[in-house]
């Protein structure tokens, strides 16, 4: 009957569409009520959700990934994807899924990812005759890839859900083949599509400007090197891997692009913020809610 009680407040307040972190606290404490165990309990349980080391990673990553947008890394990235299949009938929506890519290597976040990209990719891919949904669609499905690509933020919370018997690193080596495969079924899915609805190519770049192209996109990748290779090699744990990616990402974009000015920082770290609460209260009021399950 304790269960069925918990169980009914969460599916009523998803249903009247209260998110679903608060959906889990709010019937998390319901059913301490009902069933008289002290709140106290259920805060503690909060607290013990979030109070994990490894958890540190997500804030950096999430950080990391939003200077690298604001610093117009996700358009190098676009210009980089431009070069290699931007020239093929469908070739911008290649690009999209290409540049979500290596962008979700980077910051480990669909929602980022949707933000960086979309806001690139969608006005141009209308700009060329693509049709709205289908730039806003395939922009959403390649954005996904970041859920399972390294270094997924699922695959940190995950692992900590699971005690710490799983590694973050063997998640992250997990993910890449599946991450790659999805993409590859984008690609394939967009070739058939364009070439159906006849949509344009892409003119081809030159070998200078590829070259020049490349060079500038250096930067950027090498983020994902010190990301994959670090956690990979054992020579950084995942929230230091993240830190030095943090590090390295304010460095280039600062001092290297100088296109992310000093004035911007406090609003990049406040919309950090914003999505690494997010996730803890998600995390923390799981771990209530399961406890109590249980």
């Amino acid at each position: 009957m304790d269960i069925l009680i918990l169980l009914a407040v969460f599916t009523l307040l998803c249903a009247i569409g209260v998110p679903v972190a608060y959906s889990l606290g709010l019937s998390a404490l319901v059913a301490a009520f009902w069933i008289d165990i002290p709140l106290e309990a259920v805060m503690l349980k909060i607290s013990d959700g979030v109070d994990n080391f490894s958890l540190l990673a997500i804030p950096f990553f999430v950080l990391a990934g939003a200077i690298m947008a604001e610093g117009g890394m996700a358009r190098r990235l676009v210009n980089l994807a431009r070069v290699f299949v931007g020239w093929i009938r469908g070739g911008l929506a290649l690009v999209n899924i290409v540049a979500s890519t290596l962008f979700g290597c980077i910051s480990g976040s669909s929602v980022a990812d949707t933000a960086s990209i979309g806001s690139v990719m969608i006005p141009e891919m209308i700009k060329r005759g693509y049709p709205r949904v289908f730039a806003t669609n395939i922009t959403i499905c390649g954005s996904v890839q970041a859920i399972v690509l390294p270094p997924s933020h699922n695959s940190v919370i995950y692992s900590i859900a699971a005690g710490g018997t799983i590694s973050i690193a063997h998640l992250f080596m997990a993910g890449i083949f599946p991450g790659l495969l999805f993409g590859l079924c984008l690609v394939v899915l967009v070739l058939v599509i364009a070439r159906k609805r006849n949509f344009p190519r892409g003119e081809p770049i030159s070998l200078r400007d590829s070259l020049k192209i490349a060079l500038d996109s250096v930067w950027g990748l090498v983020t994902i090197v010190i990301i994959l290779g670090g956690i990979l090699s054992g020579v950084f744990t995942a929230t230091e891997s993240a830190a030095v990616a943090c590090i390295y990402a304010f460095l280039v974009t600062m001092f290297v692009y100088r296109d992310c000015k000093w004035s911007q920082l406090p609003h990049l770290i406040h919309r950090t913020v914003k999505t690494v609460a997010m996730v803890m209260m998600l995390i923390g009021f799981s771990v209530a809610f399961g406890y109590l399950m249980a």
